[in-house]
């Protein structure tokens, strides 16, 4: 299946059925992050952050031009009150092309069903139980390291993400030399930093090998 010509992969840049309770959800975050690309605005993304009965999620809608065309029509990130991500939604269209993307998270172990262009794929795939969920090229979920952590890691941390639903990748986080609310992750090459504040909300985000720059408005 020809379907990892659509989905991004880690080279590039950095991206359930799931069942929402019908119990009253609390929405206690919501805003609009701006995307730029070589300091030209590509895209946005607005957000919605909620706890409920069985921890958070993420809810997420947007769309992105450059460097590659996508449209984010939904996306859902549940996570427990450990920040453990237990499923996964994605729907919208990367390159032109629809996909649709569920997956299961327990123990572990990631069970993705991956439907693009009429066809069907499921994978099951051993992560870290702690793996930071990161789809690709989407930075709303970046939130779930920086509510985690805040201004408070004292020190550099071995860590992992899972850029969800292709592979996953070990990082270091650690923060900037004399500002604590600064956060830096490295990939390998790629260095991620993470501007936040003392509540751990993530105001703006920088890849520079990428020429990509996030910005809260």
């Amino acid at each position: 299946m020809r379907y990892s010509l659509v989905l991004l992969t880690l080279a590039g840049l950095f991206i359930s059925g799931i069942h929402v309770s019908s119990a009253p959800q609390e929405e206690y975050e919501k805003g609009t992050f701006s995307i730029y690309f070589m300091d030209e605005k590509v895209g946005y993304e607005e957000f919605v952050w909620r706890r409920d009965a069985a921890g958070m999620v993420l809810s997420v809608v947007g769309r992105i031009t450059k460097p590659i065309q996508m449209t984010i029509e939904e996306l859902v990130i549940r996570m427990n009150n450990s920040f453990i991500p237990t499923a996964f939604r994605f729907k919208g269209s990367v390159g032109g092309v629809a996909q649709d993307i569920e997956s299961e998270l327990q123990d572990g172990e990631a069970r993705n069903i991956i439907r693009v262009a009429g066809q069907e794929q499921t994978s099951r795939v051993q992560i870290r139980r702690d793996a930071f969920l990161l789809p690709n090229p989407i930075f709303s979920p970046y939130m779930a390291i920086t509510k985690k952590f805040g201004c408070s890691l004292e020190e550099a941390l071995e860590l992992s993400a899972y850029i969800i639903p292709q592979v996953e990748t070990p990082f270091t986080l650690s923060s900037k030399e004399n500002e604590p609310c600064t956060l830096i992750m490295e990939m390998g090459a790629t260095q991620v930093e993470l501007i936040t504040d003392e509540n751990g909300q993530l105001h703006g985000l920088s890849i520079p090998l990428q020429r990509l720059r996030i910005v809260r408005e």
